[in-house]
């Protein structure tokens, strides 16, 4: 018996599992691939202040945080609009702005940190093939090592990602859309005299995202319609440097595409709840949103915070983790934050991917009133590092 148990070993359902590594709950993670295959995903995100917080409550930012990227600026602009916004440092009195870690260190670090907590147990490569929900209860079989296993728990926690099995199966109903546009991420090598900026370039095609890695390498992220973005990937490295040199105006001197393009279909999507007796849904199995301003990552990283905060809490007073007069908190506490970032990131991707005069004035607008209008400069800094809204106790000052 235990009383967790979390569906997925990806970043999001191993920082729960770290978070509660001292709070005396026995603890389950059940994933699909060997922990050792698991973290040799290609793929680098943005880290805000707040996760980054969140990892120093954990522990495990000392074992994270040399291996990131980090950037002391960002610099945010609309095509050629000669305006730009500039954020710094300063502005929050803090170190960075912001990081950038790839997924091997992030999910490794996690994964080494796991092996000294007594109370967590791994199962996998492990398939969960049922879930029945009682009143008490949970009951999970399991097919490993090709026989079937049951495990019983007083809560799952689903952290299997967006197509996610655990909660299509308890028929939570979703809402959302998929977008006109996908997403080409890659890896460059550059040579401007610098790396610890961070980039948003708007184009009517869609939002560009560059992010420095260390090494005087950066993650992009280049949004474009459907036919668009394919036709980008399949393109010739020599026709695809060129075209990005174009859309980067030259900011990072000669590049170096050194990874491959990876293209996926951008989506919103929003749990029509986050919890039902015995089941809580985080990260990606509970929400999605459009890749602009790199907020996706950082919400599960919360998610998994605040719950952790929540069932420690119920631990603590000796109430039933899995009951819903437990979880509802949670519920309450991420839906209404996820909501509030996943419309900013569709209001952003549908402000500037258009040509439409009107909403042309109006955005130029916006971003002439965030230069001049420190208050409202300062707020829009806060929402991307993640420091607005209710912080998890685990976050670090």
């Amino acid at each position: 018996m235990y009383d967790l148990v979390i569906v997925g070993g990806g970043i999001v359902g191993v920082t729960l599992a770290s978070a509660l590594k001292n709070s005396g709950l026995s603890i389950a993670i059940v994933e699909a691939q060997p922990p050792e295959k698991a973290v040799l995903r290609r793929q680098a995100y943005a880290l805000s202040l707040l996760s980054g917080r969140i990892f120093e409550g954990i522990g495990v930012w000392p074992q994270i945080k040399p291996h990131l990227g980090k950037f002391s600026r960002i610099r945010l602009s609309d095509a050629d609009y000669q305006k730009i916004v500039a954020f710094d440092e300063g502005e929050l009195g803090t170190e960075f702005l912001g990081y950038v870690g790839e997924h091997p260190q992030i999910l490794k670090s996690l994964q080494d940190y796991l092996t000294t907590c007594e109370n967590v147990t791994w199962f996998c490569p492990a398939q969960v093939t049922s879930v029945i929900y009682e009143e008490t209860c949970a009951t999970l079989k399991l097919h490993i090592n090709n026989q079937e296993q049951t495990l019983h728990t007083l809560l799952v926690v689903a952290a299997d990602g967006a197509h996610s099995q655990i909660r299509s199966e308890a028929k939570i109903k979703t809402h959302g859309w998929k977008y006109w546009q996908s997403c080409i991420t890659f890896t460059i090598q550059h040579q401007a005299p610098r790396n610890d900026i961070a980039f948003e370039r708007f184009w009517p095609t869609g939002p560009m995202g560059i992010l420095p890695l260390k090494d005087n390498r950066c993650q992009i992220v280049w949004t474009a319609p459907h036919a668009e973005a394919k036709a980008l990937q399949e393109s010739t490295p020599e026709a695809f440097l060129e075209q990005l040199q174009a859309h980067t105006g030259g900011l990072l001197g000669e590049l170096e595409l050194i990874s491959d393009r990876r293209l996926f279909p951008v989506q919103l999507m929003q749990s029509q709840t986050y919890i039902k007796p015995r089941l809580a849904l985080i990260g990606d199995a509970a929400h999605c949103c459009h890749p602009v301003g790199g907020q996706g990552l950082n919400l599960g990283i919360r998610d998994a915070a605040s719950l952790a905060q929540v069932l420690q809490e119920a631990q603590d007073k000796g109430e039933d983790i899995g009951h819903l007069d437990t979880l509802i908190a949670y519920d309450k506490w991420r839906r209404r934050e996820n909501l509030a970032i996943l419309g900013f990131t569709d209001l952003l991707d549908r402000l500037f991917s258009n040509n439409w005069l009107p909403i042309v004035v109006v955005r130029r607008l916006g971003l002439w009133m965030l230069v001049h209008l420190p208050p409202l400069k300062r707020l829009a800094l806060q929402l991307m590092t993640g420091l607005l809204g209710k912080a998890p106790s685990l976050a670090k000052p």
